[in-house]
């Protein structure tokens, strides 16, 4: 498919060029043009703010992404897209809706898609946000980053390794700014944690414990219909051809958990879940956000029977150059838990815990945000 190729131009010298060519074009016609101070229209006038277009927009970008996004002035969503039209325009309302109660006025200014491709050829828009199933997070990052577009995309990176590796060039190729979606690391809670852990407040890491929730397998699904709404075919992507049932893709009524986090085809389970969050934690506690462990192995179960084929129970062990061991299974609680020499932090959601020693029973629990952990090592030093 040709895309159209020219000189690349900002919205701000954009915004620029037209006032000279109107100051121009007025001064011909022998009448003066109004000169504007740019403190009228501020930081945020609307040439100088990021436009962005929201892909997929189903339960994540609903209750976290778009959230996320329209809250700073200095964005604007002006575009939203899903295969599903349903969902694209109950989008389009959520977003019209927002700014409508914001500013104080109605607003109607969110264009509404249905093929990524559409939005991404779009001059109009500035930066993306993927928040679609993990097995198409590659391909629609490959494209946006080519056209130039800056990304926010939900983690994983993509599905597959390769897939990743691919994502990784093309996106440093083209010089684009990426994040990939690992909020988690907003919480307070886990910064803290980190933070002592590498403070040594602990004494030095010996070990690390991830518990992370588990996957039903589900009962067998009959073929259904595909929805009118529903682009199947382009939801499928690049993934092999499979009949439709509800409860292969997403709900068609509310927003609820979708049924394709567990198939193995289109995501991985908790393991690329929650794993993705708290793996990248126990990362930064341990230091190593640039590195890996040098040794890994494991082993899983698997459903037999039943529609949802990703892992049931499972339990990996990583070993680390400077002799730290990862443990991740679904047979702990679900969390963080890092085991120091002199005590240990457990970590999770709106949960933390510490020990001021290795003595299980000076453990000291703390729940919500009642008063920061960091406190803990200075009234129980190590």
């Amino acid at each position: 498919m040709k895309t159209e190729k020219g000189p690349k131009i900002s919205r701000r010298k954009f915004f620029h060029s037209s006032l000279k060519a109107a100051a121009v074009s007025s001064l011909a016609l022998n009448v003066f043009p109004s000169i504007v101070p740019a403190r009228v229209f501020g930081k945020n006038a609307p040439s100088n703010r990021i436009a962005i277009g929201a892909i997929g927009n189903g339960r994540i970008s609903r209750i976290h992404d778009l959230p996320g996004v329209w809250k700073y002035d200095y964005a604007q969503v002006m575009a939203v897209c899903d295969l599903d039209t349903k969902r694209a325009a109950d989008a389009k309302v959520l977003v019209n809706d927002y700014y409508s109660k914001k500013n104080g006025k109605p607003f109607d200014g969110v264009k509404e898609y249905h093929d990524y491709r559409e939005l991404i050829r779009s001059k109009d828009i500035d930066a993306v946000l993927i928040s679609t199933p993990d097995h198409t997070h590659a391909m629609i990052c490959i494209a946006a980053a080519r056209a130039g577009k800056h990304i926010y995309m939900q983690k994983p990176a993509s599905l597959t390794i390769s897939e990743g590796r691919i994502v990784s060039d093309v996106v440093q190729k083209s010089g684009v700014k990426f994040q990939i979606g690992s909020q988690q690391r907003s919480s307070t809670q886990f910064r803290y944690a980190a933070e002592l852990v590498r403070n040594g407040r602990i004494g030095p890491l010996k070990t690390v414990y991830v518990g992370l929730p588990g996957d039903p397998s589900g009962e067998e699904e009959k073929e259904m219909p595909v929805p009118p709404n529903l682009n199947y075919d382009m939801w499928l992507g690049s993934t092999p051809l499979v009949y439709y049932t509800e409860k292969r893709v997403h709900p068609q009524a509310d927003y609820g958990r979708p049924g394709w986090l567990r198939c193995e085809q289109f995501g991985a389970g908790m393991i690329t879940g929650w794993g993705s969050h708290h793996i990248d934690s126990a990362h930064w506690g341990m230091g190593m956000e640039r590195s890996g462990p040098i040794e890994v192995g494991g082993r899983a179960e698997f459903p037999t029977k039943g529609l949802w084929d990703v892992h049931g129970i499972f339990k990996t062990d990583a070993l680390y150059a400077n002799g730290v061991r990862m443990v991740v299974t679904n047979e702990l609680p679900n969390g963080i838990k890092f085991e120091g020499s002199e005590g240990w932090i457990f970590v999770t959601r709106g949960n933390y815990q510490a020990t001021a020693s290795s003595d299980s029973s000076q453990r000291i629990s703390f729940y919500g945000q009642q008063r920061p952990p960091w406190q803990l090592a200075r009234e129980h030093p190590g």
